[in-house]
């Protein structure tokens, strides 16, 4: 009844007319957008709060160029973002329905699904807006146009976090134009803002970048001082020694002579001064300023990745670097429900209001964010549900779930072999009806029924069917046993867990055998019925 009503209200004529969008160029880009300031040069812990404190205010200005400035200096902070950002970037999407079984959704999503991937560098723009991770918001303008009475995208422009900021007076997040150099409100529905939450609080702090700023102040100490160390180390130490009564232009001239030693290797001086070259001996730990840049990097790359195994060299087991990637991975799938909310709130959201006139029916938008598989456990999964349960599953879920083509027009397809007829119901082997057997007339082990019973080309596929269906009943029953080689790094850490009676006690109660002692029954009960077979056909 709802599906109608819905339906009559988009065919009637008294129905509301749909919105219009604004298809002017509100934030144009300006050529003064790309210089800065440059505030990280010459930066020290009190500028550095000071762009804090204005940025708390409102004012991201300076903030969003010394963010810019991070970035294009610091190659670590730069691939790990980078990582963070391509981690979205790289994966498919789907435009999912309100409600998969009313067509008016169904229509709408496919229409919102063809817009999106029509629109050109789709990739680009979505780099764009993941620019919030680091900077806590990223801007997008969205240029509206017509075609064929519809209204459609032509462009999505990214804009400089520069042009924006949170008025004193009320907190509104407005933006700079050319038309209004004081900064005007958003219009609705012509901005994409997308806002990364790394911690609560207001979305000038919010970024990631916020955190690392810091880490990037001290690496450039430590870069510094390295650096000027490096120049430095291993050369003497160049001492002048001048005469009691010497006058200041001797001084001046013994000095000038012990630069122009340092740098040309050459020099002049009066009469009577001389010139020693003390050799220093190494620093007890040459390594210190690398030490505290690569602590520098690791605190940098657990803001952003949420660890370091998987960006940093470094020791480390197979289990805590396994840990790690699934550490990682969670912020993959944060940020890709992030992204498609947003998407969906400043994006579909017009784009359905404008072309059908709803606005609470809007679809979603899903990334495929889903780790890598074993697609033969799945297959298997698959095939228990649908036969054991009757689990009504879509063909297209199966196509895209194993990324396999569909057939087209008389496209030849593969097919399994023609089995054998199924025997009559009560038929057995030597009067041994599968009717009363149960367990054996489900066996689903699938032997060939090719060949003679009883014969060893039959025990010998029996035997290979069965190995292969117990891959899955071991592996779920040595999982116990699996989990306790993750938590060790040698094999002595084995051993000594091991020979612990409790340790061996909790693992034999733990370990599931029951799907092994099912295949072996079954098993077991194949190879009786063909071992009757054989007797009957003697007798």
């Amino acid at each position: 009844m709802a599906k109608k009503k819905r339906a009559a209200q988009q065919r009637s004529p008294q129905a509301p007319a749909l919105p219009r969008p604004e298809t002017r160029e509100i934030a144009v880009a300006q050529i003064t957008d790309k210089y800065s300031e440059y505030p990280s040069d010459g930066l020290t812990p009190v500028r550095l709060a000071e762009i804090f404190k204005e940025a708390d205010a409102g004012d991201v200005l300076r903030q969003a160029e010394l963010f810019e400035e991070m970035e294009e200096k610091d190659p670590h902070l730069f691939s790990q973002l980078q990582t963070r950002k391509n981690a979205v970037t790289g994966l498919d999407f789907e435009i999912i329905p309100f409600d998969s079984d009313d067509p008016r959704d169904k229509e709408i999503a496919e229409f919102v699904e063809t817009q999106i991937n029509g629109i050109e560098g789709l990739e680009d723009i979505m780099l764009d807006l993941l620019d919030a991770i680091g900077k806590g918001f990223a801007v997008s303008e969205i240029m509206w146009g017509y075609d064929e009475g519809h209204v459609v995208v032509t462009d999505i422009r990214s804009r400089q976090q520069k042009r924006f900021f949170w008025d004193s007076t009320d907190d509104s997040f407005q933006v700079r134009t050319a038309e209004a150099p004081g900064g005007m409100q958003l219009p609705k529905n012509k901005f994409i803002l997308h806002r990364y939450k790394a911690r609560s609080g207001h979305t000038s702090r919010a970024g990631v970048l916020r955190v690392c700023a810091w880490m990037y102040l001290f690496k450039n100490y430590t870069l510094k001082d390295w650096v000027a160390f490096c120049e430095v180390y291993g050369m003497p130490l160049r001492l002048g020694k001048y005469q009691p009564g010497a006058s200041e232009a001797d001084k001046r001239a013994l000095m000038q002579a012990l630069i122009q030693i340092g740098a040309d290797a050459a020099g002049i001086f009066p009469d009577g001064t001389t010139i020693d070259f003390v050799n220093t001996e190494k620093a007890s730990s040459i390594d210190l300023y690398e030490r505290l840049a690569r602590y520098c990097d690791e605190q940098i790359s657990k803001a952003i990745l949420g660890q370091t195994l998987t960006s940093d060299s470094g020791g480390g087991s197979y289990a805590q670097s396994k840990t790690h990637n699934d550490v990682r991975h969670d912020l993959t799938v944060a940020d890709c429900k992030a992204l498609a909310a947003t998407f969906r709130r400043d994006l579909i959201r017009p784009l359905v209001e404008f072309n059908f006139g709803e606005d609470k029916r809007i679809p979603y938008m899903r990334f495929d964010a889903e780790e890598s598989e074993d697609l033969e456990q799945t297959a298997n999964i698959l095939g228990v549900l649908i036969e054991k349960t009757g689990l009504k599953v879509p063909t297209s879920y199966i196509y895209k779930k194993f990324s396999i083509p569909k057939p087209e027009g008389n496209e030849e397809i593969a097919a399994p072999a023609t089995p054998a007829a199924p025997a009559a119901p009560g038929a057995g082997f030597g009067g041994l009806s599968f009717k009363n057997q149960p367990a054996a007339a489900q066996i689903a082990l699938k032997a060939p029924p090719m060949g003679d019973h009883g014969t060893q080309d039959r025990i010998d596929r029996l035997a290979a069917v069965a190995t292969k269906k117990s891959a899955g009943a071991f592996k779920k029953a040595f999982g116990p046993v699996l989990k306790l080689l993750e938590k060790v790094d040698t094999l002595e850490e084995l051993r000594d867990m091991m020979e612990d009676d409790k340790t061996v006690a909790s693992l034999y109660e733990e370990m599931d055998v029951s799907d092994v002692e099912e295949l072996l029954q079954k098993v077991m009960v194949y190879a009786n019925l063909e071992g009757r077979a054989v007797e009957d056909g003697r007798a």
